[in-house]
């Protein structure tokens, strides 16, 4: 049974320039597979800071994203996503929010302190993380890094997107 309104998933990390767009992509991918598309489940992203209001995806996220097969709306098209700061709204209007970190779930839960039910770390859906809490739970932040980090962190945002995917599929009951 699907609800009348799509189910809305949101990623949320620190700029909504690197973690939170790649995991957005992923799971826009793994949703479709699945037999969810936007009319049934509708994936954003954005960041808990305004610092990187209105720029694009970072072009090392972007290429480590393209080079592993996924689609990325180009910088240039007028679809292509924008960095955002989340606000109360955000959250409230949302089904499922996927933290990067522990200090971004701590973020999400000032501005909307009624959403704990919805709020998630987004690694707790990784089976090799079970068991796993705090800051272990944490998706790297490649921004200081190279290819490599941003590499470890498609990695990690592939790891749990299956569990994340059933999980949907669960609250969707399918």
């Amino acid at each position: 049974m699907t609800p009348s309104a799509p189910y809305r998933v949101m990623t949320v990390c620190t700029g909504n320039i690197c973690r939170s767009p790649m995991a957005e992509v992923v799971l826009r991918r793994r949703l479709d597979e699945a037999g969810l598309g936007p009319d049934e489940v509708v994936v954003e992203s954005t960041g808990t800071t305004s610092e990187e209001e209105g720029n694009p995806v970072d072009r090392r996220a972007r290429k480590v994203l393209e080079d592993a097969g996924y689609d990325v709306e180009p910088a240039a098209s007028p679809e292509a996503h924008r960095a955002r700061q989340v606000s109360a709204g955000d959250v409230e209007h949302s089904d499922l929010v996927l933290a990067m970190t522990t200090a971004h779930q701590r973020a999400l839960l000032r501005i909307a302190p009624r959403a704990s039910e919805k709020v998630r770390m987004y690694r707790s859906f990784d089976p090799a993380a079970a068991g796993q809490e705090g800051r272990a739970l944490d998706v790297a932040d490649p921004w200081y890094g190279d290819l490599r980090d941003f590499e470890e962190c498609l990695d990690q945002v592939e790891a749990a997107a299956g569990a994340v995917v059933e999980h949907v599929q669960r609250a969707l009951r399918r």
